[in-house]
This record gives C-alpha cells, structure tokens and sequence, in this order.
C-alpha cells in the first residue's frame, strides 16, 4: 500500500468509529484527540480494526505512534507497504 492508501484506510475506520465527525478537516500533523472526540475505547477500536481487516498487531508501547495520521502512516508503512488494497 502507498502512504495514501493507507490514509484513506485510517480514514475509512476513523469514519466508521467516529460516524458523525468531519474527517474532511484533518489535519495530519495534529493528534487525532485534539481534533476528534475519541476517548481511550475508540482508540482502541482503531486498533482493533487494523488487526481484524489486515492482521496487523500493535503492541500497547506502539499506542503513542498512532496518535496522529502522520505519525499513524510512517507507523504503519513497514508494515503495510508489500499488502495489496483489497
């Protein structure tokens, strides 16, 4: 996956936890609590959904690396990057 597909894929399951925010306004340098109303369960769901679509495992002590869509791809692009958008 490239750094946009994986974007649209974080933003796809930010908009399936998060249905009635605007996900249009995200900023990527900024974290996603200060610009979403997310609290530790809806984290947590994230992970969760990137575990289930692409069996992907995040240790908790990675937790902090998801905090922002920038921070989130440069995570997740070693890990993503040989995976085929389905």
């Amino acid at each position: 996956m490239t750094d946009a597909e994986i974007r649209n894929e974080i933003l796809d399951i930010l908009s399936d936890i998060a249905p009635d925010e605007d996900l249009s306004t995200l900023a990527d340098d900024k974290p996603f609590r200060e610009q979403l109303e997310l609290d530790s369960m809806d984290f947590l769901d994230i992970v969760m959904e990137l575990r289930k679509r692409h069996r992907i495992q995040i240790p908790e002590a990675d937790y902090k690396a998801l905090a922002s869509m920038a921070s989130t791809v440069e995570y997740l692009r070693p890990t993503m990057k040989d995976m085929v958008k389905k």
